[in-house]
């Protein structure tokens, strides 16, 4: 069971630590109005045997902050913070908390303004970040999953290499028809057809021993962890393509996984009720279940400069 209970815990807001009760916006602030809100989602693990506490590929979590604030004109976060100052300031939120359990790190910056209309420009930003139990946004053991009838955002509607929280309306409302009709999960397609990713995860198949994901010319989120699988790949000599992918190679896919920070490593076991593997977890699947695990344990000695020790 959790130690961590996210409305006893102290969060990241407001340039200072304070109980989570305290953390609140105004229902006339920008991210309530217009969902003007960037974020990351990192994860923490904890290895029992070590007694230690790993975060996973931190500094990449930042550049990702940057990268959407960029996209999304959010300068006074570009201009303020530093990725020394991001470090610092997670772990000692996760050492504030006692965190020795696997947990997440949600890292959100928005802009704190009130009833300011759809401008960004200019605007203050703020920055707030909470500890939260890792939980199972997917099944561990395997899903399924459905192609959604709803079409995935457009980058040139919502950009998709930023991390939005916008955007999720998207997402949502495909999970919701994924849920609806009796599926875990749901897979997007783009305005030419094209295979994108799921909801909160990229998305790989493994045809004739291959890894294939779609590319960033997709509609996709590059994913930290997406780039982990294909570092991972490298490693064990796994050949991995990155291309556009049609519906219909789904359906012809040896393997099939949803990879991302919450959802870690899940496999797919079918896909609009065709099993994938005869409804069972591909060689290639549960070898990078086994070690990406390991990776962010720090059980392994490869990949060292992902793992950020959280001195508690």
């Amino acid at each position: 069971m959790s130690r961590l209970k996210l409305q006893d815990s102290t969060v990241y807001f407001g340039n200072k630590f304070v109980p989570f009760s305290r953390a609140n916006i105004s229902i006339a602030s920008s991210p309530v109005l217009y969902g003007l809100c960037i974020y990351t989602v990192f994860s923490v693990s904890w290895n029992n045997k070590q007694k230690k506490l790993y975060a996973f590929r931190l500094n990449d979590h930042f550049d990702r902050l940057v990268n959407s604030a960029k996209i999304m004109d959010f300068h006074g976060f570009v201009d303020e913070w530093t990725y020394d100052r991001f470090e610092d300031d997670m772990l000692a939120l996760l050492k504030k908390n006692k965190v020795q359990e696997d947990a997440l790190v949600r890292a959100t910056v928005f802009v704190d303004e009130l009833v300011a209309g759809t401008k960004i420009h200019g605007l203050k930003n703020s920055f707030c970040a909470y500890v939260y139990p890792m939980g199972e946004i997917l099944p561990r053991t395997g899903i399924s999953a459905c192609v959604s009838s709803w079409q995935r955002t457009a980058d040139n509607a919502i950009p998709s290499r930023a991390k939005v929280n916008g955007s999720y309306i998207n997402a949502s409302l495909m999970k919701n028809e994924a849920l609806l009709n009796g599926y875990d999960e749901a897979i997007a397609v783009d305005d030419r057809g094209h295979v994108t990713e799921g909801t909160v995860a990229n998305l790989f198949i493994v045809r004739g021993g291959k890894l294939i994901t779609p590319d960033a010319a997709t509609d996709i989120l590059e994913g930290i962890t997406r780039s982990s699988v294909l570092e991972i790949a490298d490693l064990h000599d796994i050949e991995h393509i990155q291309r556009s992918v049609d519906r219909s190679e789904l359906y012809l896919a040896d393997e099939a996984f949803m990879c991302g920070s919450s959802a870690r490593i899940t496999p797919i076991l079918s896909i609009d009720k065709r099993p994938v593997n005869d409804g069972k977890i591909g060689p290639i699947t549960a070898k990078m279940m086994k070690y990406y695990e390991q990776v962010q344990r720090g059980s392994v000695k490869e990949f060292a400069h992902w793992r950020t020790t959280v001195k508690l």
